[in-house]
């Protein structure tokens, strides 16, 4: 009877054990609700893929216990030039954000998208790889943040109103003297370079500025320039590539520090993932852009109806002494120091064949 009591009591424990075993093999996510800025609420990053990651598949993977209050920022009132000091004070967890939209603190982070320097999709995630250590530093030291994720939209092209949609020829010399709307420096370096006269105007601010006057022209992607319509307020598409927006998904330090090891791995894991869909999204997402703005096909809606104009071989010598004399020479300057340029050069401007200096 002891014996048998002795067999029973080792079962249990031995039951007990394995038990506790499994328990602390389950992952712990803890629990966190984060609160999150998105990019513009009416472009299909937001829309289809930076939402669905923070309002379903964290959520799902995690078992409901990483949650997110996740906006974009058109609907926090934000315009994405204030995001990572805002990050910064802790008034969010995370954001995702454009990088020379940020880059007021660091100009070796405006070193990832200088107007003009690559020319195409697949060098610019080439570049953008080989660039991000170099970002990984600077948002710590300067935003006290954890860069997670880097991505693109489509590429940067020209978008004016000549009045006649019938004009079919055009060339960079004929944007001397026009308002040209910008989001970055570097894009007002190029700007300047062409005889133009750099506006920055916030993107959800644009449409009306064209249809007023305020801008002849504007620089943003493919299809973020059909989505928020600038089809009604201008005739023509000059297809020119000044960049690829890239872009990131950051998080407060404090606050990254603060998840389990577990946490931090399935989001790390998931973001992959999100990675590869917003690349591949893009890549499809140019050639879309450009077809729905200008007759189609156009999966979207009604074709735009705007007059395509394809770059000639003398714009293209063009740019390449604009982005020499202009862009990269004045990003130097900014940048400042020895190793900043040299940070650059070794990997940016090796892959693009451009040499900055001081």
């Amino acid at each position: 009877m002891l014996q048998g009591m002795k067999i029973v009591a080792a079962a249990a424990v031995a039951g007990a054990l394995a038990l506790g075993s499994g328990i602390a093999a389950a992952a712990d996510y803890g629990k966190k609700e984060f609160t999150v800025v998105g990019t513009w609420g009416f472009l299909d990053h937001w829309k289809e893929r930076e939402s669905k990651f923070w309002q379903e598949v964290i959520p799902e993977a995690s078992g409901g216990m990483l949650t997110a209050n996740a906006k974009p920022l058109t609907e926090l009132g934000l315009s994405g030039f204030e995001v990572m000091r805002l990050l910064k004070l802790g008034t969010y967890d995370a954001v995702h954000g454009v990088t020379t939209y940020v880059a007021q603190d660091s100009p070796a982070i405006e070193g990832t998208d200088l107007a003009g320097v690559i020319q195409d999709f697949n060098d610019y995630r080439t570049v953008l790889e080989a660039y991000t250590p170099i970002l990984e530093r600077e948002f710590a030291e300067k935003y006290d943040a954890k860069l997670l994720m880097m991505y693109a939209w489509p590429s940067q092209q020209l978008w004016c109103n000549l009045g006649d949609k019938s004009i079919t020829q055009f060339s960079l010399n004929d944007l001397e003297g026009k308002k040209i709307r910008v989001y970055s420096t570097t894009l007002g370096d190029f700007v300047e370079g062409v005889g133009g006269s750099a506006v920055t105007i916030a993107f959800a601010e644009v449409v009306p500025a064209l249809q007023k006057g305020v801008a002849d022209c504007g620089l943003t992607g493919t299809l973020p320039a059909y989505n928020a319509k600038w089809w009604q307020v201008v005739t023509h598409n000059i297809r020119i590539r000044l960049g690829y927006a890239s872009s990131f998904l950051a998080m407060n330090m404090d606050s990254w520090n603060s998840l389990t090891p577990d946490a931090q791995n399935l989001i790390m894991e998931k973001l992959k993932v999100l990675e590869e869909e917003m690349w591949a999204a893009t890549a499809v997402n140019d050639q879309r852009g450009m077809d729905c703005n200008a007759s189609g096909p156009c999966d979207l809606g009604d074709p735009g109806g705007m007059t395509p104009i394809e770059v000639s071989d003398a714009d293209r010598d063009k740019l390449k002494q604009i982005v020499s004399d202009f862009v990269v020479k004045r990003w130097a300057q900014r940048c400042g120091t020895q190793q900043c340029v040299d940070e650059w050069n070794a990997t940016i401007g090796k892959i693009a064949g451009i040499e900055a200096s001081l």
